[in-house]
């Protein structure tokens, strides 16, 4: 999963908060992995802000507890008032082969389509190929960003012996990295480009080098919680798609309510950063796609978190929490 961009350093004031209440007396939490700092939390925050959750019900949610991604963000749905999130899919396969009671019910993000790696405006290098024998920056060993790096890398025939790969922090860090020099190329995202387009350019999109069909994160539940509140979890599932729903039919009012619930002054960015986001397919409405998952276990097994070989997702994953039309697998 991606680390939490620190939006501060790239001009941005975005106010994390552990809750978005609403006033009731006692606050749903459940748990989104950056909420605050990423978009994985759009459909929630138009949940909340039009009461699907409560309509869905029965339970409403009221509050989003965040989390930094990985391990954490699993943690943290397992302390919530409502052991249900949406985290990193990388995350919850590790967590349920380490023994834990955790159940992936639907799809969240399912695309890498807005990742991209970024040089220095002046910058001599034009392509990934150019990549060869230069330092290349990217958030931490086994994030998501290690994971696409290396996947780019062979789907362009180089080798990572090739260049040199510095985990080099959170996408302000890299930033940073990429206009002092200290690496020739950084991750980054269109958000954060877009702030800074004066200091750097896109090298390249990652869908332009590879297929960014990967399944970032997926929505899950505590096991035992899901055996005795079937209808809480299906209405969880109920929620998140209505507030996708109404997103998706308007936009520009999604994005200010995100903007509000995120604490973010800077509506405009946040409307046109959504509208990019809905043109690449960003967010799934919860149906599971298989060859995206098994991409991101790719990325896994090319890190050295996952043993070759198939995985057998009958072991992972149950879909009747699933609306009937989203039960079928892409």
């Amino acid at each position: 999963m991606l680390k939490r961009t620190n939006l501060a350093r790239l001009g941005l004031t975005l106010g994390l908060t552990l809750g978005l209440l609403t006033g009731t007396a006692k606050a749903d939490t459940i748990t989104v992995t950056h909420w605050g700092g990423q978009f994985y939390g759009v459909p929630y925050a138009v949940a909340m802000e039009k009461g699907f959750f409560k309509k869905e019900g029965p339970v409403d949610v009221t509050g989003i507890l965040t989390a930094a991604g990985g391990g954490t963000a699993v943690r943290n749905t397992q302390a919530g008032d409502v052991p249900f999130g949406e985290v990193s899919l990388a995350a919850a396969v590790q967590a349920i082969n380490a023994g834990q009671k955790l159940t992936i019910i639907g799809a969240g993000v399912t695309t890498v389509a807005d990742q991209m790696w970024v040089v220095k405006k002046d910058s001599k290098l034009t392509s990934i190929k150019d990549l060869v024998g230069q330092s290349v920056g990217y958030t931490s060993p086994a994030s998501v960003s290690n994971m696409v790096i290396l996947m780019a890398l062979k789907a362009n025939d180089i080798t990572a012996r090739q260049v040199k790969l510095v985990p080099a922090g959170d996408l302000g860090a890299i930033l940073a990295a990429v206009t002092s020099g200290a690496v020739a190329a950084g991750f980054s995202d269109e958000l954060t480009y877009a702030q800074n387009t004066n200091l750097v350019r896109p090298l390249f999109l990652v869908r332009d080098v590879m297929s960014p069909k990967m399944m970032q994160t997926v929505l899950v539940i505590a096991t035992d919680y899901a055996a005795t509140h079937k209808d809480a979890v299906k209405g969880l599932i109920a929620g998140r798609r209505d507030g996708l729903v109404y997103m998706r039919a308007h936009l520009d009012e999604a994005a200010d309510i995100v903007a509000k619930a995120y604490s973010n002054p800077n509506v405009e960015l946040f409307r046109a950063h959504l509208r990019r986001l809905e043109a690449v397919n960003y967010w799934s409405d919860g149906k599971l796609d298989y060859d995206a998952m098994n991409h991101m276990v790719e990325g896994l097994q090319i890190t050295g978190q996952l043993k070759e070989g198939p995985i057998d997702w009958t072991k992972y994953v149950d879909t009747s929490f699933l609306p009937p039309d989203l039960r079928a697998s892409n």
